[in-house]
């Protein structure tokens, strides 16, 4: 089975950057398909926040952090990075990546994508 790993996670002030980092255990999982990020609060639903696919790298994103966040793809090394820059108090969270159950998969809802990572915590306060 395929395994994704996320890195990068950890306690950070208001301001601060962090870049986290999936790595996929298998290029055939990883070079068709789109790489998604989300992030669970705690008592709160799983959101999606930025998607990258894998024909052109384009990107889809939630309106709260199209801005301060990003995210790329090194086919390479089969992995998939999130900067978060001007990181807020409201985005602590536990972050997962996950890949698209379909090849070529642009779209971002949480039921297209079919295999996710441990998650790793980001947590932003003073």
């Amino acid at each position: 089975q395929v395994r994704l790993v996320e890195s990068g996670g950890g306690p950070v002030q208001p301001g601060g950057s962090l870049r986290l980092s999936c790595e996929v255990s298998d290029s055939q999982y990883f070079e068709n398909y789109a790489i998604g990020w989300f992030r669970q609060a705690p008592g709160k639903e799983r959101e999606e926040i930025l998607c990258i696919d894998s024909v052109d790298g384009s990107l889809t994103y939630v309106d709260s952090v199209k801005v301060r966040f990003t995210i790329s793809r090194d086919n390479a090394k089969n992995s998939a990075y999130l900067q978060m820059n001007d990181l807020k108090p409201e985005d602590t969270a536990v972050y997962f990546c996950a890949k698209s159950r379909y090849t070529y998969y642009t779209g971002t809802s949480l039921g297209d994508y079919d295999t996710w990572g441990q998650g790793t915590q980001v947590t932003v306060s003073a």
